[in-house]
């Protein structure tokens, strides 16, 4: 199906990283109606690009159908480390479908079927239900978003020190998921990726370059330190429940152990173009907080 100005219902539209597809499908000439809570919500989505906006949740089935209706694709991102992220998911494949969309993409995760690793085997359900359907269907299997890092910027300009539970030489497939939306935006848009299931990989990064590439944009050296997991999230101050904060430290403790591996040749030739680098992330990051500063 291929849509000159589809419209395409965004899933996490004022979340951390779905927002970053919504300017990519905009870009495209794409009408986007983004799925929010409340109207404050509502707003957020608006600044960044939708132009409409269903009220509503995915765990109401009725305001799900609602959202769903009249729409050409759906966007889905799942709620991280949610306990019940496999029935959303699921149930927005079945909506998807009892309401005639016709393009469906999934920003999964690399490795879904390392079912160690809950939040990793909480996907497959949901690729079992698209894979089951008639939806034309583009899954994507981002790597550790290097959009993390930033999460840490505080404590990095302060501490000029950059933290992970795991020891600094062990080495994690990572991606700027600037990247991952346009690949997705790609998806939502045409048919050159109609079908597939796509790992994003920029490449694999440890500590050490993570510190040294932070030192060189910075100006001054930046230590990889490696806390406890149990200071690391204290220091992080994550939003999350018990169980979520339980579920990730099963994905640090796999890091631990074996590292997480990605290659970079489907993200590579899914643009059309080398994936962001590291070093551009960061970059990237080090001059949107300087002109931050400088505002202020």
């Amino acid at each position: 199906m291929e849509c000159a100005k589809p419209t395409v219902l965004a899933i996490g539209a004022t979340g951390k990283f779905a927002n970053l597809v919504v300017p990519e499908l905009v870009k495209r000439k794409a009408t986007v109606r983004a799925l929010v809570r409340d109207d404050e919500r509502a707003m957020i989505a608006r600044s960044i690009g939708a132009s409409e906006i269903a009220l509503g949740d995915l765990r109401n089935r009725d305001s799900l159908l609602r959202a769903v209706t009249g729409v050409d694709a759906v966007f889905h991102i799942g709620p991280a480390f949610a306990l019940d992220e496999a029935a959303l998911g699921v149930a927005l494949v079945e909506a998807a479908e009892q309401a005639g969309v016709k393009k469906f993409v999934f920003s999964s995760v690399i490795q879904p079927t390392n079912t160690r690793l809950k939040n990793h085997a909480s996907k497959v359900p949901v690729e079992d239900a698209i894979y089951s359907s008639k939806l034309q269907y583009t899954i994507l299997h981002p790597a550790n978003f290097m959009q993390n890092i930033s999460f840490a910027w505080t404590s990095i300009l302060d501490r000029h020190a950059f933290s992970e539970p795991f020891p600094a030489d062990v080495k994690i497939a990572r991606v700027d998921y600037r990247d991952v939306a346009e690949i997705a935006a790609i998806a939502l848009t045409q048919d050159t990726l109609a079908f597939a299931t796509l790992e994003l990989s920029a490449g694999m990064y440890n500590r050490v370059e993570i510190a040294a590439a932070l030192s060189d944009e910075l100006g001054y050296p930046i230590e990889p330190l490696e806390p406890s997991f149990g200071e690391w999230v204290k220091e992080a101050r994550l939003p999350y429940s018990d169980h979520q904060i339980h579920l990730l430290s099963k994905v640090h403790e796999h890091y631990r152990s074996f590292g997480l591996g990605g290659n970079s040749l489907t993200l590579k030739a899914a643009l059309g173009r080398n994936p962001r680098s590291l070093r551009e992330y960061i970059r990237d990051l080090v001059n949107a907080s300087t002109k931050q500063a400088n505002k202020g």
